[in-house]
């Protein structure tokens, strides 16, 4: 599941792309049909994201996007290639610079238009998202603190924290040398200042990266140039890798339906 970064990513580029202008809007698959003719050939004001969520304000109305497991999004400029298979929604408008722009959707769990209490309903479902300017950490840790949920399942919680997902969850509590069976209630204010500082960090550069990068560059097998796949993470997907740092074995089990990854020395409980 793409996590709050690809989002975050995907707001900005529809933003730039359609953002002040006419879009037009259809349904070749037909299952968002009613929705897109509500939508169509109206001037697209933002996109917007929090957490896993996607929203494009067209007025008093609201295209909530979420793409759960499979969804994806295609994007070009000029003419989009001819609708094939399962396409819930396709935008086709006029792009900044005169040329035509587009994009499709596949595969979405949510693709539906929504009035403005309806917007707000999910909204107060989820917790701060790191990404959102003046998005307050201590919120998520008011709920964290309160829980005798291991933290490692607390991070996949979006009504406690929205984007954070999978790999996010994994490499955060490994720089910060926290377990993730650690009880939410046993993660102090200053351990989850420092945390959700660092989500931060990360999650802004993962939008500007388009990747997830976590490593320090003294942890990488190769200091210099770009960082290559196997050098961006210290414990996701590294299961039974020496530790970057101390060289245990990485270790891997399921937690709240996803492969966790830990180190057992550095992240001690």
């Amino acid at each position: 599941m793409p996590e709050g970064h690809t989002l975050h990513r995907l707001a900005r580029d529809q933003s730039l792309a359609f953002a002040g202008r006419p879009v037009h809007v259809t349904s070749p698959q037909g299952r968002f049909a009613a929705g897109a003719a509500l939508l169509d050939d109206r001037v697209l004001d933002e996109v917007t994201a929090h957490g896993k969520h996607l929203f494009a304000c067209f007025g008093a109305d609201t295209l909530h996007v979420h793409l759960g497991l499979y969804g994806s999004y295609t994007a070009g400029t000029g003419s989009p290639p001819p609708p094939r298979g399962a396409l819930r929604m396709r935008w086709q408008g006029e792009g900044p610079d005169g040329l035509g722009v587009w994009t499709d959707l596949r595969g979405a769990t949510a693709c539906e238009v929504l009035a403005a209490p309806e917007v707000d309903r999910i909204l107060d479902r989820l917790g701060p998202d790191p990404l959102r300017p003046r998005s307050d950490g201590t919120v998520a840790h008011r709920r964290i603190a309160g829980s005798r949920t291991a933290i490692g399942a607390l991070l996949m919680d979006q009504s406690v924290l929205a984007g954070v997902g999978n790999v996010y969850r994994a490499e955060v509590l490994f720089r910060h040398g926290v377990s993730p069976f650690r009880p939410g209630r046993e993660v102090d204010a200053g351990t989850w200042a420092a945390v959700w500082a660092d989500l931060v960090v990360l999650m802004r550069a993962g939008v500007r990266m388009g990747r997830i990068v976590t490593t320090r560059p003294e942890h990488r097998t190769r200091r210099g140039g770009a960082v290559r796949r196997d050098d961006a993470h210290y414990v996701y997907r590294r299961t039974g890798l020496p530790c970057r740092v101390c060289g245990t074995p990485v270790q891997t089990q399921v937690m709240v339906g996803r492969n966790l990854y830990w180190c057992p020395v550095c992240q001690a409980f």
